[in-house]
């Protein structure tokens, strides 16, 4: 029998928006936006340049087909209680500034640390389900015992914290209180953690997070609905039998023949016996072409245009910048591979995250970093497009706040992949009811 129910209209808010990566994806998973939060003021602008309004003083949710609210300004300062019962869905990075092996052990915390302010959100909203993504590096064993606290206390985010009270003394209420309140219950939420690599996904970049999923006890989700709907679905070894068989080049004909031996070379040179049940990773190459032909392909950056200057006949914000370096621990990106880790920063931290190796040979001996081709810096539109960002969303500020922006945000196929998932599970419990 068809089912000729109406589709389900979901809802959204999200905090630390910054240049809305995140945002994004949540939209094309199909939530509309009711709120969008944010501190720093280029990111803001950026919010503001592709149509967010906003909000003002006046709490009032949105209508279908409104801009998306935008609030400036200290999440700890924003009251969102008006949007309780409201919302499918909270999403957020929240900073979480790194902690000594000290300090953790002491119980000392970084007052930069934001995830206190996504549980006052969900004590005020009582979403459906929420969405975390940050750093790997939360997984380190120095800080693991603090970030296994962090579930816990998404898991009970009404067990609020007295603010004479150390984490580990909150931490240990945490314990009892999970033996006690039932699973079901509307205040306590089901958690999930996801250790990614965006690569994985379709990105064209080596980026490896942690996404915490959460689902309202009272809802009764289906697990496995989740975990099929966030399978990888992208492979390196998937990339390397592409190169090999030629299946790669036929998408990049033009590239010179000593490039193509380089890249299989690097590869490996022996054809793996068949082909992965996944797609190949994407590539740095793949994302300047435009993704078999989504995109259009971005013209190539003239030697004598590293000067800082948009040009009428360029992409906006593919802007040749002079000075990129290479040397020991600073190695470039390369165009048949994923990009490095896109950070934040102009030139990121050592390790040449935003320089890359052209396909345009060097003139005479190698250069003094043993390199065989030219490189220059990677322009913020070949950058955004390797975060998965379209073509058409503006990016505010200068080029290092632009920069910035990019590396302090979620890629948007990745937070898609997962913002659906959710989608998907929410469908499944409201077929049921």
């Amino acid at each position: 029998m068809a089912d000729n129910r109406a589709p389900i209209e979901r809802t959204s808010v999200e905090l630390f928006a910054g240049g809305g990566g995140l945002a994004m994806a949540v939209h094309r998973a199909g939530f509309r936006p009711l709120l969008l939060n944010e501190y720093v003021k280029h990111a803001c602008d950026t919010l503001e340049a592709n149509g967010a309004v906003p909000r003002g003083e006046e709490e009032t949710v949105p209508e279908p087909g409104d801009p998306w609210p935008l609030v400036r300004g200290d999440v700890r300062d924003l009251k969102m209680g008006y949007l309780q019962g409201a919302v499918d869905l909270l999403a957020g990075g929240p900073p979480c500034q790194p902690f000594s092996l000290g300090g953790v052990a002491k119980g000392d915390e970084d007052k930069r640390n934001m995830f206190p302010e996504m549980f006052r959100a969900i004590r005020e909203i009582q979403p459906k389900a929420v969405i975390c993504e940050n750093v790997r590096g939360l997984l380190r064993p120095s800080f693991k015992p603090y970030f296994d606290y962090i579930l816990r206390e998404l898991e009970l985010p009404f067990e609020e914290r007295d603010p004479a009270a150390t984490w580990l003394q909150h931490d240990a209420i945490l314990r009892a209180k999970r033996e006690q309140k039932a699973a079901s219950s509307p205040e306590r939420y089901r958690v999930f953690k996801f250790e990614v690599n965006a690569a994985d996904y379709g990105v064209p970049q080596i980026r490896n997070r942690v996404l915490i999923v959460a689902f309202r006890g009272d809802l009764d989700i289906d697990e496995a609905i989740l975990r099929d709907a966030v399978k990888k679905t992208h492979s390196e070894e998937a990339l390397r039998w592409s190169l090999i068989s030629g299946e790669y080049w036929e998408r990049h004909q033009n590239v010179p023949k000593h490039v193509r031996n380089n890249a299989m070379k690097k590869a490996g040179g022996e054809l793996p016996l068949e082909g992965s049940a996944l797609k190949p990773w994407r590539t740095l190459r793949d994302a300047i072409a435009g993704f078999d032909g989504e995109q259009d392909s971005l013209p190539q950056i003239r030697w004598d245009k590293l000067d800082r200057v948009q040009y009428d006949d360029m992409p906006l914000d593919h802007v040749g910048w002079p000075d990129a370096r290479i040397y020991d621990g600073h190695t470039p990106n390369v165009l048949d591979r994923p990009a490095k880790t896109v950070k934040a920063g102009v030139h990121g931290v050592p390790g040449g995250e935003s320089v890359m190796l052209t396909d345009s040979r060097i003139n005479g001996p190698k250069s003094l970093s043993g390199q065989s081709y030219r490189h220059r810096y990677m322009t913020v539109r070949e950058t955004a497009r390797v975060m998965t960002f379209p073509d058409d969303w503006k990016l505010s500020g200068p080029r290092g706040e632009k920069m910035r922006q990019l590396g302090n945000a979620v890629p948007v196929l990745l937070g898609e992949v997962f913002a659906k998932a959710v989608a998907k599970v929410l469908d499944e419990v409201e077929s049921r009811t």
